[in-house]
């Protein structure tokens, strides 16, 4: 069969809050199976918060989960990571109500959920696997999913500017392409809208350290890591997002110009839909979750790109 995991040890780490722009500590912790991610408020006396869409909350320019005494911000690069590496149990502890920005990519977790190692655990992993075509559109914001034997994503952008009018690409989430062609893309924002969002109490934590920020006739700040960086990031987006479905999912994902609101009101009717899927177990582990590169592997691609 293949099996759950979750990790081998607790690690830490800090950052600051991309809207806040506070000071957040963060521990990832081991969790038993079927007990999915969790995030867990040590400042509101250890509340947890399932990682789940029932539990989604307001969309931001990031993606929030909420109950009734509490919630959490900007999970969706943390969320990534633990998704592309396989971790299906974890347990997500802060001492604050968003998730640390880190470099704006989700390397940094990638590292760190490394750091901590995987462990396999005696149950049965299940995945959705697609079985008919499910489609949402909003305007000229289009998302959808097809029968497909691996996780795959088919991702393009259009906004009226120089650097990045349209850009697209199709990725296999096999093997190591995830740690190595998604994970170490940045979010992206141009200064017009950074500036409006400090208007209204939003990207206080944000730098040129952290995000990519884009003028009127090209980036401000340090060089792209990938030529495409920022559809790549999109394709992060959306793995991050759709982890709140709660299951692998074995299918083709199609989105054009689809963001936070769309990636999270599919996964939404994804569920809903329940005649265009079924969940499995694979009787082999899933290739995308088989090997946990080397550490080495994401530092490299974060200081040679």
């Amino acid at each position: 069969m293949d099996p759950q995991r979750t990790l081998r040890r607790q690690v830490s780490c800090a950052g600051i809050g991309l809207h806040s722009g506070n000071k957040v500590t963060l521990s990832l912790k081991p969790a038993p199976a079927n007990s999915g991610i969790r995030f867990r408020r040590s400042d509101l006396g250890g509340l947890e918060i399932p990682a789940t869409v029932d539990y989604l909350a307001g969309i931001h320019y990031a993606t929030g989960l909420a109950s009734k005494r509490g919630g959490v911000e900007t999970v969706e690069h943390l969320l990534a990571a633990l998704v592309g590496l396989g971790v299906d149990n974890a347990i997500v502890e802060l001492n604050h109500p968003e998730v640390p920005i880190m470099d704006g990519s989700a390397a940094p977790f990638v590292y760190l959920v490394q750091e901590a190692g995987i462990k396999v655990l005696p149950a049965p992993r299940q995945v959705l696997r697609v079985t008919r075509p499910v489609e949402l559109a909003r305007g000229d914001k289009r998302m959808a999913v097809y029968p497909c034997d691996h996780f795959r994503v088919t991702y393009s952008i259009s906004f009226d500017h120089p650097l990045l009018r349209h850009q697209a690409r199709t990725v296999s989430l096999l093997g190591d392409a995830f740690t190595e062609e998604i994970a170490p893309a940045r979010t992206f924002g141009f200064l017009k809208e950074v500036e409006m969002l400090r208007q209204n109490g939003l990207a206080l934590g944000g730098s040129l350290e952290n995000a990519i920020v884009i003028g009127e006739t090209g980036v401000l700040n340090n060089p792209l890591r990938f030529e495409d960086e920022f559809v790549r990031h999109k394709i992060l987006d959306a793995m991050g997002d759709l982890a709140l479905v709660g299951h692998p999912i074995l299918g083709h994902v199609v989105a054009h110009r689809a963001g936070h609101a769309l990636h999270t009101a599919f996964a939404a009717k994804l569920l809903e839909s329940r005649d265009a899927w079924e969940l499995a177990e694979l009787a082999a582990p899933l290739p995308a979750s088989v090997a946990v590169p080397a550490a080495a592997t994401v530092k490299s691609a974060i200081a040679g790109r």
